[in-house]
């Protein structure tokens, strides 16, 4: 009997443990189906392609070596600018480029950029030599070569707005002023279309340090005397002229938006504008930065927390902005985000130089998401920066380039430039660690312009696959196609010697039971076509 008993005991403890184990596995596959519905029937704001511009200063290697290396160097070249760099870029289909900065745009005087070079200091970033080999027609050319088009930042922290409104008129008339003969005897009688320009930046920071009031006033008068001539933007394709906003969501940031549309809606005739600058980066600890390699699952879970701040911010100060603007004419323009890490070791500390990981690749693909979910009020925004710095769609070194894994998530998301948001329902689940909860996952869907269907999908979780039915009433698909990007760590990178640790896989998804299905990897970013939509 006892011999009995200890066998029956034992065959029970196997059954209850067999019965825990097989639970288990279903506790997680619940959690892993994500049934996800897509509603066409009520499409959404255009998701304006400028959200996916790009962000150029005279900072580190990111314009010197970056994108300029001098018609002399060995490096391909075409008029000093490195054909490489131009090729990568051009397959992004990089809307703007705001240049020359940032806090380097603040005491940026465009003379000295152009004709016979004035060689100067860069304070703000390294105390390097400022060659001023690349100025405005290099950087004009540049624009021409990749394809895309200017957000030029003017310079009211150490300018004046006759040196401004200068530049603009030396830039843009056609008349045969002496400005215009000097723009010709440069290389260039036809005038050069200006979109978008940005009246100083930070100007509560690195900018002036000024007080929203005293903004306020230079923004009056910059916008009043600050120009474009150019025939071509005198009618529905003027200027956008992008004022200073906010950097954070405390009570400082929520004054200066207030103080800046409160003012907008009481204008006069003589000036106006048609955006506001959101600046917010991606950092814990300023005076302490988490490293952008060898760091693990619970700073990847921490960094991903901080990001999605993102969403908060813009929710406040777009509801500020309601208060003054209800028909959102006024654009709120992140022109700088990303993340920020500590410096690579061995880099000058001055040249914010770091590496780009998986991580980053979330991380990018999140912020999209939610500029795109607010796409009536969002309708610009500049990642920090395109080479070579903080978080970079192409590294540098020499005649070697790199593509980041950032870079690839621009390009997957081409096709949501200017398409029409589609609103989805889905449940997230949760992803923890070390306490920190995140959404698991993320998605998105838009129609373009042919009438087809994309959807974004974000896997946060690094360890768990997640499968996604997709609902599409009406789809006309048999399959889904598009690609994945995921890596082997949360920290994997590519790097010279391994450019292709972290790039796109192809990917194809079925129909199944009238539904689309996707099996989506751990840290990763799917982005699908799923066919016309009707």
């Amino acid at each position: 009997m006892i011999r009995s008993s200890s066998i029956l005991t034992k065959f029970a403890s196997i059954l209850i443990l067999g019965w825990m184990i097989l639970s288990l596995d279903l506790q997680v596959s619940a959690q892993v189906k994500v049934q996800l519905s897509v509603d066409t029937s009520k499409p959404g704001p255009k998701i304006d392609r400028n959200i996916f511009g790009q962000f150029a200063e005279h900072l580190g290697y990111g314009v010197y070596e970056g994108i300029w290396v001098g018609p002399d160097s060995k490096i391909p070249n075409t008029r000093g600018i490195r054909n490489d760099v131009v090729t990568a870029l051009k397959t992004l289909k990089v809307p703007n480029v705001r240049w020359p900065g940032g806090c380097f745009a603040d005491e940026y005087h465009w003379r000295k950029g152009i004709g016979t070079r004035t060689v100067t200091l860069n304070p703000n970033w390294g105390g390097v030599i400022e060659a001023n080999t690349f100025g405005t027609h290099e950087f004009m050319d540049f624009i021409d070569q990749i394809g895309s088009q200017v957000y030029l930042s003017i310079n009211v922290g150490s300018g004046t707005p006759q040196e401004a409104a200068e530049w603009l008129e030396y830039l843009t008339t056609s008349q045969p002023t002496t400005l215009a003969k000097e723009r010709a005897a440069n290389g260039h009688p036809v005038p050069y279309k200006i979109p978008m320009v940005g009246i100083g930046n930070e100007s509560w920071d690195c900018g002036g340090n000024m007080t929203p009031e005293y903004y306020l006033r230079q923004l009056t008068i910059y916008s009043r005397f600050v120009r474009n001539f150019n025939p071509a933007q005198q009618g529905s394709d003027q200027m956008q002229k992008i004022a200073v906003g906010p950097g954070g969501g405390e009570a400082r940031w929520t004054e200066w938006t207030d103080t800046i549309m409160k003012a907008w809606e009481k204008r006069q005739w003589s000036w106006d504008m048609q955006g506001l600058s959101l600046h917010n980066y991606t950092v814990i600890n300023w005076a302490n930065k988490f490293a952008s390699v060898g760091f693990g699952e619970k700073e990847y879970a921490q960094i991903l927390r901080e990001t999605l701040k993102m969403e908060d911010l813009i929710t406040t100060h777009s509801a500020i902005m309601d208060k003054y603007d209800p028909q959102k004419k006024i654009a709120l323009v992140v022109d700088e985000w990303g993340s920020w890490y500590a410096p690579s070791p061995g880099s000058n500390p001055g040249f914010l130089v770091q590496q780009n990981s998986i991580r980053d690749a979330v991380l990018a693909a999140l912020n999209l998401n939610i500029f795109a979910r607010h796409a009536d009020r969002v309708r610009g925004a500049n990642i920090a920066q395109m080479i070579n710095v903080l978080q970079a769609m192409i590294m540098t070194d020499k005649e070697k380039m790199d593509l980041t894994p950032t870079y690839h998530v621009f390009k997957m998301y081409v096709p949501f430039q200017d398409a029409t948001f589609i609103p989805v329902t889905f449940n997230a689940g949760t992803y923890t660690n070390s306490g920190i909860t995140l959404p698991r996952v993320d998605a998105i869907a838009a129609i373009d312009v042919t009438g087809k269907l994309w959807l974004e999908l974000t896997n946060v979780d690094p360890n768990e696959f997640v499968e996604i039915e997709v609902n599409v009433p009406g789809l006309n698909a048999n399959k889904g196609y598009g690609e994945t990007l995921t890596a082997p760590t949360v920290d994997s990178v590519n790097t010279f010697d391994a450019p292709n640790t972290v790039t796109p896989k192809p990917i194809t998804a079925k129909i199944q039971n009238g539904k689309l299905i996707i099996k989506l990897d751990p840290k990763s970013v799917t982005v699908v076509s799923l066919g016309n939509a009707k």
